[in-house]
């Protein structure tokens, strides 16, 4: 399965552009599918991220990319529709990190972890032929559980983890000093 930032598509990509599904977005908020010649809604995109569909969508009038945006958007109305994939714990924890130190580094680890999970839901699929309909039912059920407790953890990552990512953080730090000292020619 891609990867999820496989869906998103840098606004100069013109050249990879001609695989990835074009949707724009107009000021009366309708979406328009440039691939079919039609108006789409939010679930339509929904169903192109789900289908592993890549997809960029684009201001109609200057072009600036708001698949994120989008993505965005497609997120809460599924946390509102009554299964919440995030309780207030998790996405406490998430706000905490904007404007903190390892905000940078949050994303990727994020995207990392769940890379991880997806793949190994993948893998649990493929061995899990022999289930019958209402074993894998009980399974999924409880995998919500296991889902939201697993981004808690993330969220909440281990002291070596995040003596890792503070290693890394000061890394950089050094290197940036480093390097404008040398600008100002303060450091041989």
């Amino acid at each position: 399965m891609p990867s999820p930032s496989s869906f998103v598509r840098s606004p100069g990509a013109n050249a990879e552009e001609a695989n990835v599904r074009v949707v724009k977005k107009y000021p009366n908020r309708r979406l328009y599918d440039t691939a079919t010649s039609t108006y789409i809604t939010l679930p339509e995109i929904k169903r192109l991220v789900m289908a592993s569909e890549p997809v960029v969508v684009r201001d109609a009038k200057t072009g600036e990319d708001l698949t994120r945006t989008i993505l965005l958007q497609i997120i809460l109305e599924e946390e509102a529709a009554g299964a919440p994939m995030f309780n207030e714990a998790v996405l406490t924890h998430l706000i905490r990190f904007y404007g903190h130190a390892m905000q940078g580094y949050m994303g990727t680890f994020l995207e990392g972890q769940l890379q991880m999970f997806t793949d190994w839901q993948s893998r649990m699929g493929e061995q899990s032929h022999g289930l019958t309909a209402e074993k894998w039912a009980q399974f999924m059920q409880w995998q919500s559980p296991l889902l939201q407790n697993m981004l808690t953890s993330m969220l909440q990552p281990s002291p070596s983890v995040l003596g890792q990512m503070h290693e890394k953080l000061n890394q950089q730090m050094q290197k940036n000093t480093e390097h404008m000292l040398g600008v100002l020619g303060l450091k041989s």
